[in-house]
């Protein structure tokens, strides 16, 4: 067997796994949150049929029920089919992982479940992977093997660039995307400093008022709180700088904490004041109870 031979079957083995891991975890506790989640984008005319008691009167049809002298009313269905797109991170900052997982794991399962319960539900499903460039696009579409590819692209995708560019990205999916959308953004939200906040909370506003957006932010529990490691090298991931540190020393470690915190809190805040379903996941936690519950919430809202 060549190299090349066994790089396909491990591939082909590793997205397997994934979707049948995705589909015990549908089956168990996600698909009543999905069905409850996203309406569809408008109502389709279905039939006229004879009123019944307890029907609403607004919907007889008053040229049906003179002519057959009795009442009948119009029966409408929902319009359920949805176009889902998973805008999903693929910077190098996403391969950091203290615990278990990475962040790009995490980030990977939850695409699955989305993408899973979208395909189940007969919605097409696209994917935007980005970096500080458009990676791949994906165009929606339907079945199986489409949402196949779309995990074996989230799983192997090599990035051509290391970086970050949230702003971009937005902006790129606001010029392209015409259809209205459901739009996962998912992503550890890493920006280089404070003063682009207002740049990308503007660009996600715009995504929000003509798409329903909903953040996913992947965090590492040692992006939080860098405990008492004594003294360590960082690399940036992203842009390949080193940096060594002394953590040992408290003014650092309050001040690390501090500074992130306050990244944390404005980010959430100007989402909030946006109307933007925000839901943060941490690498050292189970996310399926949680996800879960966020997605039931964010129904509630609708």
């Amino acid at each position: 067997m060549d190299i090349r031979t066994e790089v396909i079957r491990n591939v082909l083995k590793k997205v397997r796994h994934l979707e049948v891991r995705t589909n015990r975890l549908l089956d168990d506790h996600f698909m009543g949150s999905y069905r409850s989640i996203f309406k569809g984008q408008g109502m389709d005319f279905e039939e006229v049929r004879e009123y019944a008691i307890g029907d609403d009167i607004r919907s007889i049809d008053w040229n049906i029920t003179a002519k057959m002298n009795r009442p009948f009313i119009k029966k409408f269905r929902e319009e359920r089919e949805l176009t889902v797109l998973l805008v999903v991170d693929s910077s190098a900052s996403l391969d950091f992982g203290s615990v278990s997982l990475s962040k790009r794991e995490i980030l990977t399962e939850i695409s699955s479940i989305l993408a899973f319960s979208a395909n189940r539900n007969n919605d097409k499903v696209g994917l935007l992977l980005f970096s500080d460039a458009i990676e791949r696009f994906t165009p929606p579409a339907k079945g199986r093997k489409h949402i196949l590819r779309i995990i074996r692209d989230i799983l192997f995708h090599e990035p051509r660039s290391k970086g970050t560019d949230l702003i971009g990205t937005m902006r790129y999916l606001n010029q392209m995307l015409k259809k209205r959308a459901i739009i996962f953004l998912l992503s550890d939200f890493l920006q280089p400093n404070l003063q682009k906040m207002k740049q990308l909370t503007d660009a996600l506003a715009i995504t929000h008022r003509r798409h329903d957006l909903v953040c996913l932010r992947v965090e590492d529990p040692r992006e939080r709180d860098l405990s008492n490691l004594g003294i360590i090298i960082f690399e940036d991931q992203e842009t390949g700088a080193i940096l060594e540190i002394d953590t040992s020393e408290q003014q650092f470690q309050r001040s690390y904490k501090a500074e992130k915190k306050r990244y944390n809190d404005l980010l959430n805040e100007q989402l909030m004041k946006m109307g933007i379903d925000f839901f943060e996941v941490n690498t050292e936690e189970h996310y399926i109870e949680a996800l879960n519950q966020f997605l039931k919430g964010h129904a509630k809202k609708r």
